[in-house]
């Protein structure tokens, strides 16, 4: 008898059990699946490559050690340097904080998009990744199915649309991903005689020519699965979000799995050792030690705060005075990356390293409105998947004791773009020069040895929703009248000057400062290419609410398009 595929099974069970119910029998029966068609091996040990036993040299005197931690989904005001306290204002992050009182704090650090994987692909290549097609954000089939079902059985109020044509032609995630011609930071120090390595999220692609170490990383530690312990295990506190799409997808297709200088294929995952967070950072540890001889890149690339809420049940125990249980959740994931930036540094210190290495830390977007927790990204209007400051003004810092002052702040708007000049310039290496590099070196900024800012102007762009930020205007644009049941097509305009919150749409008022923006819009649109994979659907994201508040009349939204 043939074995039964796992689509064949799930219709099996959806027939015994109802299709009114096949959403929740979706989410319960995928990941075990997974688990049939994928199996995961046992935690084992990695082999790190190991740099020389004995420095040929000083540490100072040769190039700078890199770390880059890019965490997922950390809004502005999940660290307490802003704003004085994350979580219900209360929760501290002292070592993340450090990074910027022992260095430079940008005020104004801007993702490359308010979603992840695009940002990831310009932090990577330091340009607009519009410029090379990655648009929108590679996604699941099973995530467009639960959308599909939801909306069938509980019809959103503003309605979700799914464009049928391209989402039965989507390619498997894996094949969604960074070309390979692009020239990746990793493959400009690599270049340099740097160590590479990866720990964490890629999302970039996951097929030969697309994963980490086809993409200049020497080594690489790669998010399989998105649990950070399995959700019945006894040191884990889980909280979930029920009615979102997102969060249901996420848990749909949730396994605790990793995988190791591989292409992810079945036989090659294996669990992780504990929670996630520390796991990853056990091994950034073990990087820095193995390597502590010879120049190195560490990218670590957090999974942590995005969903699923999962916390360590020990930080869930610690902030037992947060009586909101969701929060309390989510707050105690943030003390667990907390607690990574301090190992990290604090390893770099006991191996002599400190001070010759350049740490930058930033978030890939903003946080995100499905995960039902509204303060994450205060004092700033909207979330991850729009434009609004909320979905793409971030924390971002950098720390270098021999080159970059303590106490320093930046007001000027930086960009992702930016990480990737940065990081050239601090090695000594020249950016590839046949191609365009939207990013600039920070450093002379950072140290007042130039006039001016690095950006009069930075674009965002995702299909029909657009922005623009020119000398502290911004134009929000998003072109929806196209969709099957129009919508009007939106425009905001904010003066970020007067108004960094955005609170005043002035766009009709000022019409020839839209005109203004729109012009430098389109030729930025102009030097775009075409996406490389097509959107699937347009979904509603109210602005000033999170997705578990009800659409009331008068509220604004704006469609993401995907």
């Amino acid at each position: 008898m043939k074995k039964l595929s796992a689509i064949a099974v799930l219709l099996i069970i959806v027939g015994f059990a109802g299709w009114q119910q096949r959403v929740e029998l979706l989410v319960w029966v995928a990941p075990k699946l997974l688990e049939i068609t994928n199996p995961v091996a046992e935690n084992r040990a990695l082999s790190w490559s190991q740099g020389p036993e004995v420095a040929s040299q000083d540490p100072a005197d040769r190039p700078p050690n890199i770390v880059l931690i890019v965490t997922d989904d950390m809004g502005f005001n999940d660290i307490s340097l802003y704003n004085g306290g994350a979580g219900d204002g209360t929760l501290q992050t002292p070592s993340i904080d450090a990074l910027a009182e022992q260095g430079v704090r940008f005020t104004n650090g801007y993702a490359a998009n308010a979603v992840c994987a695009p940002s990831r692909a310009s932090i990577m290549t330091g340009r607009y990744s519009t410029r090379f097609g990655f648009e929108f954000t590679p996604f699941y089939k099973t995530g467009v199915t639960i959308f599909r079902w939801m909306e069938e059985l509980q019809p959103s109020e503003i309605p979700l649309f799914l464009d049928e044509a391209n989402a039965a032609t989507m390619k498997p995630i894996g094949e969604l991903g960074l070309p390979p011609a692009e020239i990746t930071i990793a493959e400009l120090l690599k270049q340099q005689g740097y160590y590479t390595a990866h720990v964490g999220k890629w999302h970039l692609g996951s097929v030969d020519g697309m994963v980490a170490t086809k993409q200049g990383f020497d080594d690489s530690l790669e998010l399989k699965g998105v649990l950070y312990l399995p959700e019945d295990h006894p040191d884990v506190v889980n909280a979930k979000v029920q009615g979102d799409r997102i969060d249901r997808m996420v848990w749909a297709t949730g396994t605790y799995s990793a995988t190791f200088n591989g292409l992810g294929n079945p036989g090659e995952q294996f669990k992780p050792k504990g929670y996630l967070t520390d796991y990853y950072t056990d091994q950034a540890v073990e990087v820095i030690e193995n390597n502590r001889h010879r120049p190195f890149f560490l990218y670590l690339a957090h999974w942590g705060v995005h969903n699923p809420l999962q916390a360590s049940r020990e930080d869930y125990d610690a902030l037992s005075h947060i009586a909101d249980h969701r929060l309390r959740v989510y707050s105690a994931m943030i003390r667990a990356v907390d607690r990574s930036v301090a190992r990290v540094t604090q390893a770099l210190e006991d191996n002599g390293l400190a001070d010759n290495t350049l740490i930058i830390l930033t978030s890939d977007n903003g946080g995100a409105g499905y995960i039902g927790l509204p303060n994450v990204n205060k004092p700033y209007r909207g979330w991850k998947l729009n434009h609004f400051e909320g979905g793409t003004h971030v924390p971002f810092m950098a720390k270098w004791p021999a080159q970059i002052n303590p106490g320093t702040s930046m007001d000027a708007p930086i960009h992702h773009n930016d990480i990737y000049s940065t990081i050239a310039a601090a090695a000594g290496v020249q950016v590839p020069q046949d191609r365009k590099i939207d990013g600039v070196d920070l450093l002379p900024y950072i140290r007042n040895e130039v006039e001016g800012e690095p950006h009069q102007t930075l674009f965002w762009r995702e299909g029909h929703q657009q922005a623009v930020l020119h000398k502290g205007w911004k134009l929000i644009s998003a072109e929806q009248s196209n969709l099957p049941q129009p919508a009007p097509r939106a425009k905001w305009l904010f003066n970020l000057a007067l108004d960094p919150t955005e609170q005043n749409n002035l766009a009709a008022d000022n019409l020839e400062k839209v005109a203004e923006l729109e012009t430098l819009l389109a030729a930025h649109n102009a030097e775009q290419v075409e996406p490389l994979w097509p959107s699937v659907f347009n979904a509603p994201q109210l602005i000033d609410k999170t997705s578990n508040e009800p659409f009331e009349e008068g509220d604004e939204f704006i469609y993401w398009p995907n």
